[in-house]
């Protein structure tokens, strides 16, 4: 690890933190109804919208309503995007005149993008259409974001609310409207930033046009002549190009992660400078470390929200380290055979396999642990190439639940169920009924979370299990052994906790894969929404207990360690088994080569 690439990484956490106050700030006012500043100017399409779409914005849901509109809004999502996909062929917007896709894939991206997932079994510059690519997936990438959001929102609202009464009258103030903090998120929030990094992104060379691809001669491809004196003919090559800056954008802060290009973030049109590089690695983190500092201000206690952050770096730097540290080392069948790793150039040296000369180890070891913990899912490198250790940290951050720091919303109520979970073992620890922020936590409440912890496990490990015993999954594998069995694990782990980056060995373009991973991220995605929206609605119905000697405290250093041990068990228990049949045994294999 070189000094340049240390610098690197404390710029970029420095740099993450500055911001994260001042838009936590932002976006609890938003969401508080409170002036913003850009109130003034969209306060009027707001309305405009709501007129539209017959929204009475003063109208609270309780949380089955609530669920309901979440969950109808994001399925007319799915159907809008499958059929983009199927009928693009007849559709505008077609330069390269693409046809159909097929319903298996058109199914799987359908939920890939609907779920805030961006898992991509295709490549986008020989698949889709310019019109598919916008009113389908870059559309999605905005509202699958929001809709994360909102129900983060709406759990937020459940803690503070004081006893609605769930036997009241429909008139009572329930958890919020799903359709003004869908809006509110999207109109607010994320149209605004994505301008912003869009605008920057074009500065610096990400391709944005509705043109058609251009054929460009390549830089050796002058004339020449053969022996017989005959002109040898130009060579040219084809450059796709499209609306990229636009989606490239709210991929990043969204967390959704789907690449315009094939390549994601590796690709030059996506990501060309060591600029773009850094503002798309800060634009992933950003809003869900941010909404922490939300959390925190709307509850009336900006301490919980740097609690819950802390806890999230306390995993987070550690799996950086890993990360970072594992291809600083280089691979050491290289070291066997005598090959020099190291290079007089500060940004490059050790595992350089799969990696951009331009970026180094450790922007790319840095961009593959932010995009994992992040239920991203873009990436700059190509993940499938890294060593053993170095591959494991990213998809252990994935088993973990995405909850450090998750998607946007997403991440952060998961992280508040393992609250949930926390507080009611201290509880039992000290024989006292468990509280967290003033409403106690019951069986109710702990049945919920463990639904939102337990369901992505098993989703990864039914889904690993039969991958591997089925010829249809095994047959997708380039690669036998334990790093062939971490490819499919890798691609449930990210699909079943909605992050969508891959190992490229798996060939994911097949049936058994395209419909197996949609329903693991379906289920991955609204069976935890519907259940936080439950726990929701129960803490709404409670009345505030006050603090007592008997409380524990959920904003000090022993609640952070234990929140963080609580995370780091449950992902051990789930995952250690599989994790030592993949990439622990691979590590072990790397180990024994070198002492021969």
């Amino acid at each position: 690890m070189t000094a340049a690439g240390l610098v690197q990484l404390a710029l970029y956490m420095a740099v993450l933190l500055a911001l994260v106050k001042p838009l936590g700030w932002y976006m609890a006012r938003v969401y508080e109804g409170r002036p913003c500043g850009l109130d003034r100017v969209l306060g009027p399409v707001e309305r405009c919208i709501y007129r539209l779409a017959g929204v009475h914005a003063d109208a609270s849901m309780r949380w089955p309503t609530y669920a309901g509109a979440m969950l109808l809004f994001n399925a007319l999502g799915l159907a809008a995007v499958f059929a983009l996909q199927v009928f693009q062929g007849a559709l505008p917007l077609n330069p390269q005149q693409f046809g159909g896709v097929a319903p298996d894939l058109a199914f799987n991206t359908a939920a890939s993008f609907a779920t805030n997932t961006n898992w991509q079994s295709y490549s986008g510059e020989t698949t889709l259409s310019y019109f598919t690519q916008m009113l389908g997936l870059t559309v999605q990438n905005f509202v699958s974001a929001a809709s994360g959001m909102a129900v983060l929102v709406a759990l937020i609202r459940g803690i503070v609310r004081r006893s609605t009464g769930m036997s009241s009258t429909v008139s009572s103030p329930g958890i919020g409207n799903f359709w003004v903090d869908l809006t509110r998120t999207t109109l607010y929030i994320l149209l605004p930033l994505s301008l912003v990094l869009a605008v920057a992104l074009v500065s610096q060379g990400v391709v944005q046009t509705l043109g058609p691809y251009r054929e460009v001669e390549v830089l050796d491809g002058g004339l020449t002549r053969s022996t017989g004196e005959t002109p040898m003919p130009r060579r040219t090559q084809t450059l796709a190009v499209g609306p990229a800056a636009s989606q490239v954008a709210i991929k990043q802060l969204g967390t959704n992660g789907g690449g315009f290009f094939n390549a994601n973030s590796s690709h030059p049109f996506e990501n060309p400078t060591p600029l773009t590089n850094f503002l798309e690695m800060l634009a992933i983190l950003l809003i869900p470390a941010a909404l922490c500092t939300t959390f925190g201000r709307m509850i009336g206690d900006t301490r919980q929200g740097w609690a819950i952050l802390a806890a999230m770096f306390i995993i987070f730097l550690p799996m950086l380290g890993l990360c970072v540290g594992s291809e600083s080392r280089g691979n050491p069948e290289f070291v066997r055979l005598g090959v020099d790793q190291a290079s007089s150039g500060a940004a490059v040296g050790g595992n350089m396999e799969g990696k951009e000369v331009r970026f180094g180890v450790a922007n790319s070891a840095l961009w593959a642990t932010v995009t994992t913990g992040a239920s991203n899912g873009s990436v700059n490198s190509m993940h499938d190439s890294y060593t053993p250790l170095g591959g494991l940290a990213p998809l252990w951050l994935m088993q973990l639940g995405e909850v450090i720091f998750g998607g946007v919303g997403s991440g952060l109520y998961g992280m508040l169920m393992f609250a949930v979970i926390t507080v009611f073992v201290a509880g039992l620890m000290v024989g006292r009924t468990p509280e967290y922020l003033g409403k106690k936590i019951e069986a109710f409440e702990m049945k919920m979370a463990s639904v939102v912890i337990l369901i992505p496990p098993l989703l990864v490990l039914v889904g690993t299990a039969a991958a591997v015993m089925t010829e249809s999954g095994r047959s997708a594998v380039a690669n036998g052994g334990p790093h062939g069995f971490s490819e499919m694990l890798y691609a449930f782990s990210s699909c079943a906790n909605n992050n969508g980056s891959a190992l490229a060995g798996l060939e994911a373009d097949r049936p058994f894969y395209n419909v197996a991973l949609g329903v693991a991220m379906l289920a991955g995605r609204y069976a935890l929404a519907a259940a936080v929206l439950a726990v929701a609605g129960s803490l709404a119905s409670k009345k505030y207990v006050p603090p007592s000697l008997g409380t524990l405290p959920t904003h000090r250093p022993l609640f952070v360690f234990l929140l963080a041990a609580m995370v780091v068990l449950v992902g051990a228990l789930a995952f250690l088994p599989a994790l030592a049949l993949g990439p622990i045994v691979e590590q072990l294999i790397f180990v024994n080569s070198l002492t021969r």
